[in-house]
């Protein structure tokens, strides 16, 4: 996406600090990557592995971190976390696209809104919902009865809020989330299952950024909570009842099912799966592709998952796990015939 603004390193740094080494007079416009950045870019080094790229770059500048500065040429503005700079250089020369208050005459509005609020075509708005100052509601948007969304909030097309939701401000939903489904709540009677209705809601945080297409269901009693600050990726589903910590971010294709209470500050790699009525403490961090099925409560990296190797490989490797429980209890026998000789002896 082109930018739309160009500005002055030392403009750059005025405003995000950081300290400038080289020509505050070079103009930048856009971002871009140490391998695709052309003239009238900035590039950045955030991954030591991608060092020796810095020598062949074609940017105007660089951001790096002070221990990466020597040999590097280019005007260079420095800062102990140049991922972060990035990302606010990234915001600096890509404004947020104007928005137009005021509701379209395709939408369906039962609610008073302020005059700040933006209503796009197609949209409908039920009845007694709050939305706060400078709400935006993109084309298909539906919002239940009863409902709540705070100040600054962004949500794209197609996104659906059920009745007696809650959603915090600055919030930013992307295409095709859906809040406040049903959850999966079924009770066995014979052969049938019968439904039970699920009368909780789901309150979402403040500064908390949801993906396209993922779903969080509400709670069967209690609230589904999606704490402060929390990232969801696309494709992520969270279950009833299910507590999300302050600023814990999750990747893609994520499921949490019912009643499981994540801590603050987690992490959850992409196809990560978390069964049910379990609690994660603060500060765990879930590898890509791991199942969890225990409850963890101290801090630190938990992974589950087999290495990838040959197919080959694969399949004499899983033969031989299948036949771990035999080889135990062979062991097991062995230690027992062992203890008894030295008993003997």
């Amino acid at each position: 996406m082109p930018g739309s603004v160009t500005l002055r390193l030392d403009e750059i740094v005025a405003c995000l600090g950081g300290s400038l080494d080289g020509d505050p007079s070079v103009t930048v416009s856009q971002v871009g990557t140490l391998s695709s950045a052309s003239h009238g870019q900035i590039a950045f080094l955030a991954n030591p592995k991608y060092r020796q790229q810095l020598s062949s770059t074609r940017a105007s500048a660089v951001i790096l971190s002070p221990q990466f500065a020597d040999g590097v040429d280019l005007p260079k503005i420095l800062h102990d976390n140049p991922y972060v700079y990035y990302a606010r250089v990234v915001a600096l020369l890509n404004p947020t696209k104007s928005r137009r208050p005021g509701i379209h005459p395709s939408a369906v509005v039962n609610s008073p809104v302020p005059d700040s609020v933006s209503v796009g075509e197609r949209s409908v708005v039920g009845e007694r919902v709050r939305l706060g100052k400078n709400v935006t509601l993109y084309p298909g948007c539906v919002i239940g009865d009863d409902s709540v969304i705070g100040d600054d909030s962004v949500l794209y097309p197609n996104v659906v809020v059920y009745d007696n939701c809650v959603i915090g401000r600055r919030a930013i939903v992307h295409a095709g989330v859906v809040i406040g489904a049903d959850g999966f709540g079924f009770a066995k009677e014979g052969e049938r299952w019968v439904k039970i209705p699920q009368i909780g809601r789901v309150v979402v945080g403040d500064d908390v950024e949801i993906g396209a297409n993922t779903t969080i269901d509400r709670g069967a009693l209690d609230d589904t909570v999606i704490g402060n600050g929390v990232k969801l990726d696309n494709q992520i589903q969270i279950a009833h009842n299910v507590v999300v910590g302050e600023h814990t971010a999750m990747a893609g294709c994520v499921g949490i099912a019912g009643s499981t209470r994540i801590g603050s500050r987690c992490t959850v790699g992409g196809a990560g799966m978390i069964v049910g009525h379990l609690d994660l403490g603060d500060d765990v961090h879930i590898s890509a592709g791991t199942m969890v099925t225990k409850s963890l409560n101290k801090p630190g990296q938990y992974t589950s998952i087999f290495p990838l190797e040959p197919h080959d490989e694969w399949r004499r490797n899983a033969a031989q796990i299948k036949r771990l429980s035999k080889l135990a209890e062979r062991v097991c026998e062995l230690e027992k015939k062992l203890e008894k000789m030295e008993k003997n002896s």
